[in-house]
């Protein structure tokens, strides 16, 4: 299932449990993970793109080691909201993850990136390390801002 709602995505995870973020970019796939009480999230190793099934492999590699129970996916809407060639490109992305048979949560990710960009370079990092984490800073930002709404969702 592929949920664009937070309540919808809590509604297929009653009992909570991990999930894993994803920034999907075109030659990397930034990763973060969050406790199963969806309280905080941090990044993750980085996935550098090759073959899709390579990628999925290492994917489900990660959602297998860490007992993860649902994914959320950052999706790169334009800014007045409407999809991009991007953003049809993140939802196959999410439709060939289905089969792992875990619910999925599309999250607005538009300001994800600029937001960790700005932090880094308050903290001086250099052009060389902001690159290098920046996706999968960015995978926790998404994340985070998921796991936040899903905090606020009414259970019954």
């Amino acid at each position: 299932m592929i949920a664009t709602l937070a309540a919808d995505f809590a509604d297929a995870l009653p009992d909570g449990g991990r999930l894993i973020g994803l920034d999907v970019g075109t030659k990397t796939i930034g990763t973060a993970l969050c406790d199963a009480g969806w309280s905080f999230a941090s990044a993750a190793p980085l996935v550098r793109r090759t073959k899709f099934t390579a990628d999925k492999a290492a994917l489900v590699e990660l959602v297998a080691r860490q007992s993860v129970k649902g994914i959320v996916i950052g999706l790169p809407l334009n800014m007045d909201g409407t999809d991009s060639p991007r953003t049809q490109s993140t939802r196959a992305f999410a439709r060939n993850l289905l089969d792992l048979g875990l619910p999925i949560l599309l999250w607005d990710e538009r300001w994800s990136t600029v937001a960790v960009e700005r932090l880094m370079i308050e903290q001086d990092l250099s052009r060389a390390k902001r690159a290098e984490r920046v996706d999968s800073l960015a995978a926790a930002h998404i994340l985070q801002a998921a796991i936040d709404a899903l905090a606020n969702v009414p259970h019954p």
